[in-house]
């Protein structure tokens, strides 16, 4: 169960979705449930990951060639699919991460613009 209220949460965009799905692939394999875990334990409850994004997000990244599954057992002795990244994967969890990194900083750029720094 969550720490924070669902007002707290945010939603995320598809692609930032498939971009933090690489990035915790990056520390290895891992089932559906694992991952989204992985990501609202990482952003402190902040963000909350729905089986009906994360899924879909899985088949996507599967068919771009950039993660890649196999079945296996979860750690409560359950079938589960684990996903892993490949190496495309890996070169394009840089792509996307520089990408990420521009929009933040022209975002930031743009809620506080270096002469207005502290007025709002």
């Amino acid at each position: 169960m969550s720490t924070h209220d669902d007002q707290d949460r945010i939603e995320l965009l598809q692609g930032t979705l498939d971009l933090l799905i690489l990035r915790t692939l990056l520390l290895g394999p891992a089932h559906g449930h694992a991952i989204a875990k992985a990501i609202e334990r990482n952003s402190e409850d902040v963000l909350q990951v729905e089986q009906g994004s994360l899924y879909p997000a899985l088949h996507r990244l599967i068919k771009r060639g950039w993660i890649s599954a196999v079945d296996g057992t979860s750690e409560n002795n359950r079938r589960a699919k684990f996903y892993k990244l490949t190496a495309k994967g890996k070169r394009q969890l840089t792509v996307e991460t520089t990408k990420w990194e521009k929009l933040a900083r022209a975002i930031a750029g743009i809620l506080r613009p270096a002469n207005q720094e502290g007025k709002l």
